[in-house]
């Protein structure tokens, strides 16, 4: 049936129609929040207001969604994007993605081409109050604006760099490590083009004088210099493996398979949990940032739920999300509202932790910091350097 064709429906029921269309999915790729799933259903039954949630699986909190629609009277059901944006944009360019989903929380740099393709509409932050309340350096990310508009809203930042293990290699300050043959075959770095490319030319910058003007959007000549030196280091025997995902990644560390990794922060935090001795690195060459940024879809707009969203991204600013994700994952949504959330709350979150996470990732924006974009210029480029290197 065309959208022409269909008739209004209520919005809650709209989404259940979504939600089941997307468990039927599940076998294709498509997994939900089972946690989230169930109590957007209950929701849905006492007729609350809920947005369908595409993001990366680390913005998820689970069953502590329920308490973020009591505050804020909107719900998401959260699926799980998978954190790849090459077919999250063509889902959205060509599949069905702006007819399931309302919100997307996509890692920054594809605003731009997601607006021209006219897939994502503008924000109007007069409709978020909490936007104000965001640190003027989060505000002035590059790719949030396109043509003066505002398409992504920095709900949470960060600046990764390297895992090791101060009990096998000391300390580590240098993305160095990663390449050094002393360490051949105990070191790892992330199967995509759009973490370890970055990295690596980083490190060729800054610690080997190469000719790269920006490590996060290399032209055709820096992106052949720095996959060369992939190509040849892999080919030589350096990494352990190139990890792909969330889980692969925290098993490398829990396995102690290796000694010193490329990736994310919240991995360092899961090995502590594990009882591994593990940090995490602040390299002489600097960190990469990065931002999962907030994009309203085109569908929410076609569905009339616009003001939901804007309604929910609120939320997200208010303080309570970001003391949750920031105690599950050191993950920080940058803005004061964390800390006076948890001076309000402080038989819940410890308002000292809460400041002092604050200050930790203010900290690596204070010094040299290199931004990972998601859409660089030659992307194209870098897809087939990439499949190169795995072919390797």
């Amino acid at each position: 049936m065309s959208k022409q064709n269909r008739s209004p429906l209520p919005r809650q029921h709209s989404n259940v129609q979504r939600r089941d269309f997307l468990k039927l999915m599940g076998a294709g790729g498509i997994a939900l929040s089972a946690g989230s799933l169930g109590f957007a259903s209950r929701l849905a039954a006492q007729g609350a207001a809920s947005v369908a949630f595409w993001a990366t699986a680390t913005l998820d909190i689970g069953d502590k969604w329920q308490e973020f629609a009591t505050q804020n009277g909107v719900t998401p059901e959260f699926t799980d994007n998978g954190n790849d944006l090459g077919p999250v944009i063509a889902r959205l360019a060509a599949g069905n993605a702006n007819d399931l989903f309302d919100i997307g929380g996509f890692q920054g740099g594809a605003e731009k081409e997601l607006a021209r393709q006219g897939v994502i509409i503008p924000w109007d932050v007069a409709k978020i109050p909490n936007y104000e309340s965001l640190w003027q350096w989060a505000k002035d990310i590059p790719y949030l604006k396109y043509d003066g508009k505002q398409y992504g809203i920095p709900a949470v930042v960060n600046a990764d760099s390297i895992i090791y293990r101060p009990d096998k290699l000391g300390k580590i300050d240098s993305y160095g490590a990663i390449f050094d043959p002393k360490l051949k075959g105990r070191v790892a770095m992330e199967d995509a083009w759009i973490n370890s490319a970055i990295f690596t030319a980083m490190y060729l910058k800054e610690s080997e004088n190469q000719p790269i003007a920006d490590p996060g959007n290399l032209s055709e000549s820096e992106l052949g210099l720095v996959m060369e030196f992939l190509i040849k280091h892999k080919s030589d025997g350096q990494f352990r493996t190139f990890w792909n995902g969330w889980e692969q990644g925290v098993q490398l560390v829990a396995d102690q398979e290796v000694d010193a990794m490329t990736g994310w922060e919240p991995i360092v935090y899961e090995g502590r949990k594990r009882g591994l001795q593990v940090e995490y690195a602040a390299p002489v060459e600097g960190y990469e940032g990065w931002g999962n940024n907030m994009v309203l879809l085109k569908g929410a707009g076609d569905r009339g739920v616009s003001d939901t969203a804007h309604t929910f991204v609120n939320g997200l600013l208010g303080g309570f999300y970001g003391c949750e994700l920031g105690q599950a994952r050191g993950y920080l949504v940058p803005t004061d509202n964390n800390v006076v959330y948890a001076k309000a709350h402080p038989e819940e979150y410890k308002p000292d932790d809460v400041e002092k996470l604050g200050e930790h990732v203010k900290a690596k924006f204070a010094g040299k910091i290199y931004w990972q974009n998601a859409r660089p210029d030659n992307f194209q480029l870098y897809e087939e350097w990439w499949q190169k290197l795995r072919n390797a």
